[in-house]
């Protein structure tokens, strides 16, 4: 068997978190007006996150593009 271990990953490296996280937060508050509509949708809704998706999708678009 190689070095690499039985799928080919280094077992001796430690895997490196990245820079900024996959997702980061929104520090700067440009998607704030959309958060609101989602967090408000979810106290309506008791909830339930399947009834607030289009409100999520606007959100996570404004994220995406910001």
């Amino acid at each position: 068997m190689s070095a690499g271990g039985a799928f080919g990953g280094n077992r001796g490296a430690r895997p490196v978190p990245p820079e900024k996280g996959v997702f980061p937060l929104d520090h700067m508050h440009q998607c704030d007006l959309e958060k609101k509509d989602y967090i408000g949708c979810l106290k309506s809704s008791g909830h339930q996150s399947e009834n607030c998706r289009i409100f999520s999708k606007k959100y996570l678009e404004c994220r995406m593009a910001k």
